[in-house]
C-alpha cells in the first residue's frame, strides 16, 4: 500500500497539470502550488518560531480559527503558518488576519513534505478533522515535531480499519494526540490501541458561539425583510434548487427568500434567477433598487451569508441532495430552526441537530413544501426547534479549553 502511495502521489503531480486546462478550479489548485515555496521563502522570519495548521478548506478552517486564536493570544510571538488543500478554502480565507503565512499545501510527496518542513520548521503542527497526509506527517515524527489531530472524527469505513490499511495505520502513529468529536471515534482508535485520545466536541461550536459578540447588522437585509417572515437557503447546489425553486414559485404565504448559492458563477446566478417567477434582486445589483418591493434577494457574493441568517425565521442549509450539507451551525446559533436534505451522515453536529428534531430532513418535495409550511404557520414550533438550536450550540462550547489546557500542562 505505501509503494501504491508514493507512485500514486507522484502521478498525480505529474498528470493534474493536465486537467488544469479543462478545470478553473483544477488551474487554481495547481498555480497556486507553484508559488508555495516562494511564499514561505519570502515570509519565513528565520528569527521567530511558528506552529503550523493544515485545512481542507473552508470549513476546516472555521474548526482550527479558536485554537489559532488562543495560541496567539496566550503566545503572541508564535507565527503561524496556514495551508489549505482546496482553493474553495484558500481564494475565500488567503487575506485572513490570523496566519502569519498563508499558502496551498504542496502535494505530498516524501521531497516536497521535507522542503516544506525545511522551510517552515514548525515547532507544533495541528492537523483539522480528516486531513491526513503520510509524507507530511512521518517527515514530522522524523522531526519530532508535536502534531495533533483537533475535530477529528472516525468512521468505521475508513482506510485505516480495513486489514489492508496497514500503510494508514502507520500514520496515525505519527501523531501525539488526537482530539476527536466523538465517543465511536474514540473507540475507534482504541481497537488499534491508540490511547492518546481525548473526546472534547468539535471547536466550530467556540467559533459560532462567537458569532453572537460580533456586530451581525446588514442594513441592505433589515431593508428587504421588511418585518416580513424570512426563509434564508445558504449554500445551496442545483440538486437543492430543484426542489427549492418550485417551492418558491407556488408560495403564496406572505414570505420573503434570501438565496445564498454555493456557485456564485454568473452563469449559474442566472439560471436560478431565470427560474423564479417572483420578483428578484442580485446584490450585485441592488444599489438604486427599493429593496422592499422584492420577494427573493439573491446573494452572488461571499462572506456575508453568516450575518444574513441572523435575519432567519427559517433556515435550509443546502448540499443535502448532492455530495454533502454544508454548515448548520451558524443559523443554529441564531437560534433558527434548520431544513436540511438526507445527506448528513457523516457529519456528527447534523446528526444531533436531527436527533434533537430542530433540524428537519426532507427528502422529495413533497417533504419540503410540507416542512416549509408547518413552520412557517406555526410560531410556537417554530421558536422550539430554534431554541433547541441555540441550546445546543451553547452546550457544546470550550473544545478549544480542552485542547489548550492539554498543551499547557504537556508540552
Amino acid at each position: 500500500m505505501g509503494v501504491l502511495y508514493q507512485v500514486g502521489i507522484q502521478t498525480a503531480s505529474l498528470l493534474l497539470p493536465i486537467s488544469s486546462l479543462f478545470s478553473s478550479k483544477m488551474k487554481l489548485f495547481i498555480n497556486g502550488r507553484k508559488e508555495s515555496f516562494s511564499i514561505l521563502k519570502e515570509k519565513i522570519n528565520p528569527n521567530k518560531k511558528y506552529v503550523w495548521f493544515h485545512v481542507a478548506s473552508l470549513g476546516e478552517y472555521e474548526q482550527g480559527l479558536p485554537v489559532m486564536e488562543a495560541l496567539k493570544k496566550e503566545q503572541p510571538e508564535l507565527g503561524i503558518v496556514l495551508t489549505f488543500f482546496s482553493p474553495s478554502g484558500y481564494e475565500i480565507r488567503k487575506n485572513n488576519t490570523v496566519a502569519d503565512v498563508t499558502l496551498y499545501l504542496p502535494l505530498d510527496t516524501k521531497a516536497k513534505a521535507k522542503r516544506f518542513l525545511d522551510l517552515a520548521k514548525p515547532v507544533q503542527a495541528f492537523f483539522i478533522k480528516y486531513e491526513f497526509w503520510p509524507n507530511y506527517l512521518t517527515e514530522l515524527k522524523k522531526r519530532n515535531v508535536p502534531t495533533f489531530l483537533i475535530s477529528g472524527i472516525f468512521r468505521e469505513n475508513q482506510l485505516f480499519f480495513k486489514p489492508y490499511g496497514g500503510f494508514y495505520r502507520e500514520a496515525l502513529k505519527t501523531f501525539t494526540h488526537f482530539f476527536v468529536q466523538n465517543e465511536t471515534s474514540k473507540q475507534l482508535l482504541q481497537q488499534l490501541h491508540f490511547n492518546n485520545v481525548t473526546v472534547n466536541g468539535d471547536t466550530r461550536f467556540d467559533r459560532v458561539a462567537q458569532i453572537l459578540e460580533k456586530n451581525n447588522q446588514l442594513d441592505f437585509i433589515k431593508t428587504f425583510k421588511n418585518n416580513t417572515k424570512t426563509i434564508v437557503i445558504g449554500s445551496s447546489w442545483p440538486q437543492d434548487e430543484a426542489f427549492l425553486i418550485p417551492y418558491i414559485n407556488e408560495n403564496k404565504q406572505n414570505v420573503k427568500f434570501i438565496i445564498a448559492p454555493h456557485n456564485i458563477k454568473e452563469e449559474q446566478i442566472n439560471n436560478i434567477k431565470n427560474q423564479l417567477k417572483k420578483s428578484v434582486v442580485l446584490f450585485s445589483d441592488k444599489e438604486g433598487k427599493n429593496l422592499v418591493d422584492f420577494d427573493v434577494f439573491i446573494i452572488d457574493t461571499i462572506g456575508i451569508l453568516t450575518k444574513i441568517y441572523s435575519y432567519a425565521e427559517i433556515a435550509y442549509v443546502g448540499g443535502g441532495f448532492g455530495t454533502g450539507i454544508h454548515n448548520i451551525l451558524e443559523p443554529a446559533t441564531f437560534g433558527v430552526p434548520i431544513i436540511i436534505g438526507p445527506k448528513y451522515q457523516k457529519f456528527q453536529e447534523a446528526k444531533d441537530l436531527v436527533a434533537l428534531e430542530s433540524c428537519l430532513v426532507v427528502h422529495n418535495q413533497e417533504d419540503l413544501n410540507n416542512t416549509f409550511n408547518l413552520l412557517i404557520e406555526d410560531e410556537n414550533i417554530r421558536k422550539e426547534k430554534g431554541n433547541l438550536s441555540k441550546q445546543f450550540v451553547l452546550k457544546n462550547k470550550n473544545a478549544t479549553q480542552v485542547i489548550m489546557q492539554y498543551l499547557k500542562t504537556n508540552l
